[in-house]
């Protein structure tokens, strides 16, 4: 699943580290859905989303 979770963090100015501490999670998990490797749950999904202030469909995509 392609996703623009890099693109919203780079914009908002956090590290990977940051935005794992703000979401409950892993920088490891960040790292891996950043690089396709993991696609996340539906929960983790939304709480992404919430707090880019966007919805699931904005930040995670299918090609």
């Amino acid at each position: 699943m392609k996703s623009s979770l890099r693109d919203l963090r780079a914009k908002a100015e956090l590290s990977q580290a940051d935005l794992a501490e703000l979401l409950g999670v892993s920088r490891q998990t960040i790292n891996a859905i950043e690089t396709e490797k993991y696609s996340p749950s539906l929960e983790l999904a939304i709480r992404i989303a919430r707090y880019f202030e966007s919805n699931v469909e904005e930040v995670f995509h299918v090609d």
